[in-house]
């Protein structure tokens, strides 16, 4: 059993995969869930020996981690999935026109003359009611609120779930402010809802799916290649195991090739330990899709309660106002919910992809914190949801109050709000003086006497009129901020395309020296620093690479010469190449070396060659060379006088000769970091320093042209 059974498997299984040559996993394909490489999740391939009749070991450690994997991979699917779909809104899209067609012919129903006439009659009975017991507040409020809800009613029963279901609805709104937040935490300036539910599950797609499965696979991220990168994401496309073993070892990734080739069951326990996360992955999707579709499920139950409300009850004084009040008040908290909800899910997401960044590769361990995480985000999830639940009931309950007159600041429960109900707010002998005053700020407050008052907030409070137009200036100028908040959005996206022209130029933004030459660019057209970094991420740099890149950038600019007297794109190829020679070796030495290259084409664009007519003293050209590698040998050979005297278009060949050969030198060892290629560096780097005469005194140097 435990040699010829897995050995037959084995069998079985390459036969059928040589039969489909596809491992598509077609219970999750129709998600189309896709990483930021653009594979689908539901084309990932576990690359591994299979075994065989000669080794039904690796067939058993095969199936097993082959079972595992297809769990996880199902598991992990379907939790990006539940999260893209529920912000999506799609699932909205199955029913919103049968729900709105229905609600439509319930206000149909409901909102006719007799029902309107009738519910205004009980309302105004209950104005005299107060007028005749001396309660004056409450009957203007009843009045202002029977004028209310007779100016908003029609607008609502044209059509009750357009609030709701509508493409610029609360729901709608709340959602897109949201994933705006969400997406402004994780770096990104687009606006575009759907591009950023898209984004967003292609970072999870990358940090629970991608990353986690080859270093379950190799031991290691083979993406830090981008040729292994490209490699492993066509061989899961096409499910050739075999092919892309050999295609990892042909991009040099030979650590990857060997731990595919030979399995152990040290892979068993690490696929157990990730469908364990995987697990906690899905229950949190699983909640906060939940949460979502009853935040709108809420929405559309109010606004199905509230054409009861418009039609009738909001006329009648008492419970069926504050009926509607609730209604409208939890309405709006959906918004609030559904802003929230995604700023939430945008906030640890962003927590989620910085620590998958600041691990280094480390993503199992990694992992196993996220499911605590994720843990700790459930049981907080759910405090959020009872936290709004508790300021809507409380909202409702204060404008119900207000409606019906209670003392300002006296607390209780409303009629209508459940509880021990609402008592009258006034004594038998009439309203006190105080609840007078409440109810005149009432009304001072209120928007609709805002709007008959010549659109002037609080128009009984003292110097109303002043603070309307000041007010209406402060918008004004809000809107040209507004205007040049639009022209620098414009801008940025024009400093990203030309980043990317130039980066083109040297090998493209994905590149150490494409990267050092934007950033040389965006210098030099004086694009403000703290904009540089997005502007690079934009165009498609990745942060560790822009990371390194302005450190580079930062040391040259820290250590390079202050002399007055000296030039300046000599001064920063000098700096920059000796920061090459002190950062040699480490992990920053292509984005210094690229550093270098540009400081080096600078130096070179800085010095023209002279005329081709023009006469050079060659004899004085000759003994430049032949001491210029000693600081020494220069000054005792070669007066202050005779720099002086010499024509300037030797100087300018002298220069141009060295910075031609500086930037050609800085290429090689860019290209080829060799030992003598980074000794031919020094030596020129050195050369560059001994001819700068850094005193006046020393007479002109080749760059004082």
């Amino acid at each position: 059993m435990l040699t010829v059974l897995p050995g037959a498997l084995g069998a079985v299984a390459v036969a059928q995969d040589g039969a489909t040559g596809s491992s598509r996993i077609d219970g999750v394909a129709w998600m189309n869930v896709r990483d930021s490489f653009g594979v689908a999740l539901a084309d990932y391939t576990y690359i591994s020996d299979k075994g065989g009749l000669l080794d039904p070991g690796g067939t058993i450690v095969w199936t097993v981690v082959g079972l595992e994997f297809v769990g996880y991979m199902i598991i992990v699917t379907t939790a990006i999935w539940f999260i893209g779909f529920a912000l999506s809104f799609a699932w909205l899209d199955f029913f919103a026109n049968a729900l709105r067609g229905t609600a439509g012919a319930l206000a149909g129903q409901l909102a006719t003359p007799a029902v309107l006439i009738t519910a205004a009659t009980i309302g105004a009975f209950f104005v005299a009611w107060f007028i005749v017991r001396g309660f004056h507040a409450r009957a203007v409020i009843q009045t202002v609120t029977m004028l209310a809800v007779a100016v908003l009613g029609p607008l609502f029963l044209a059509d009750p779930l357009a609030a709701a279901l509508g493409s610029d609805g609360v729901l709608a709104q709340g959602r897109d402010v949201g994933l705006a937040v969400a997406s402004g935490l994780n770096g990104s300036t687009n606006r575009n809802p759907d591009l950023a539910v898209s984004t967003l599950q292609g970072d999870m797609a990358d940090n629970f799916a991608r990353r986690p499965v080859q270093v379950w696979n190799f031991g290691h991220i083979v993406d830090n290649r981008s040729a292994c990168a490209a490699a492993w994401s066509s061989g899961v496309t096409t499910g050739d195991t075999d092919r892309t073993q050999r295609a990892l070892a042909a991009c040099g990734d030979t650590a990857a090739a060997a731990a595919a080739a030979h399995p152990s069951l040290g892979q068993i326990g690490t696929g157990l330990l990730l469908l364990v996360s995987a697990a906690v992955l899905l229950l949190f999707a699983v909640v906060l899709s939940y949460r979502l579709m009853r935040a709108a499920l809420d929405a559309i139950m109010q606004g199905f309660m509230a054409t009861f409300g418009f039609a009738a009850g909001g006329f009648v004084f008492g419970p069926t106002q504050t009926f509607l009040v609730r209604n409208l008040v939890n309405t709006g908290i959906a918004a609030a919910r559904m802003c929230a909800y995604t700023v939430f899910i945008g906030v640890y997401l962003l927590f989620l992809g910085n620590l998958f960044q600041q691990a280094r590769g480390q993503v199992l361990a990694v992992i196993v914190i996220a499911a605590v995480v994720e843990a700790v985000a459930i049981l907080q999830f759910g405090r959020l949801a009872k936290g709004l639940t508790r300021g809507s009931d409380w909202m409702a309950n204060r404008f119900s109050l207000t409606i019906q007159g209670a003392r300002g600041g006296s607390g209780g429960t409303a009629l209508g709000m459940g509880g021990g109900g609402g008592k009258s707010s006034g004594g038998g002998s009439g309203v006190s003086a105080i609840a007078g005053l409440a109810a005149l700020n009432t009304v001072n407050t209120s928007p609709l006497t805002a709007w008959l008052a010549g659109r002037t907030v609080n128009p009984f409070s003292p110097l109303a009129l002043g603070k309307m137009r000041s007010d209406r200036v402060n918008v004004a100028t809000a809107a040209s901020r507004l205007e040049r908040h639009e022209w620098a959005s414009l801008a940025r996206q024009n400093w990203r395309l030309l980043a990317r022209r130039e980066a083109d130029e040297w090998g493209g933004i994905h590149t150490e020296l494409g990267l050092a030459r934007a950033i040389k660019y965006l210098d030099n057209n004086r694009v403000p620093y703290q904009h540089i970094s997005a502007v690079l991420l934009d165009a498609g740099a990745t942060h560790s690479a822009v990371n390194q890149a302005l450190r580079a950038r930062s040391v040259r600019n820290e250590t390079r010469s202050r002399n007055p007297y000296g030039f300046a794109p000599l001064q920063k190829a000098v700096a920059s190449g000796n920061a090459v020679m002190n950062h040699a070796g480490t992990d920053a030495q292509a984005a210094f070396a690229a550093q270098a290259v540009a400081d080096a084409d600078s130096l070179a664009r800085h010095t023209l060659a002279p005329d081709p007519g023009a006469r050079l003293d060659h004899a004085f050209i000759a003994r430049v060379e032949e001491h210029w590698d000693s600081d020494r040998a220069l000054r005792a050979n070669i007066r202050p006088e005779e720099w002086n005297s010499v024509g300037r278009a030797t100087r300018t060949a002298i220069a141009h000769r060295l910075a031609t050969d500086h930037f050609a030198i800085a290429r090689a060892f860019n290209d080829h970091p060799t030992p003598s290629n980074r000794e031919a560096l020094m030596t020129s780097v050195k050369r560059l320093a001994n001819l700068d005469h850094t005193v006046p005194e020393a007479g002109l140097d080749p760059w004082d042209l």
